[in-house]
């Protein structure tokens, strides 16, 4: 589950790019590649293990009107269950 305080990180094999042909973002793993949207493009920036939902939905609030806490937390949500990204708890 993920909480305010977990920290999330993009899995082993995977990593952020930006593809030039479709002009977009993109998560690309051993499987394929996902293309992101702007948004989900700068949540996934900030999985780098260190910051915690809390403080990537914060910088994201600072960026965009109207991003919340639960949103954050959904985008999150899908791309562990695909396994694209791994989140640690508060406590390790």
């Amino acid at each position: 589950m993920i909480a305010s305080g977990s920290r999330p990180r993009l899995r082993r094999g995977v990593r952020l790019g930006y593809d030039k042909v479709r002009d977009r973002h993109v998560m690309m793993f051993p499987e394929g590649v996902l293309v992101l949207n702007e948004t989900a493009a700068d949540i996934v920036a900030r999985c780098d293990g260190a910051a915690t939902v809390t403080e990537i939905t914060d910088a994201l609030a600072a960026a965009y009107l109207g991003v919340r806490y639960t949103e954050v937390v959904d985008v999150l949500t899908r791309l562990a269950d695909r396994r694209m990204i791994e989140v640690a708890d508060d406590a390790g």
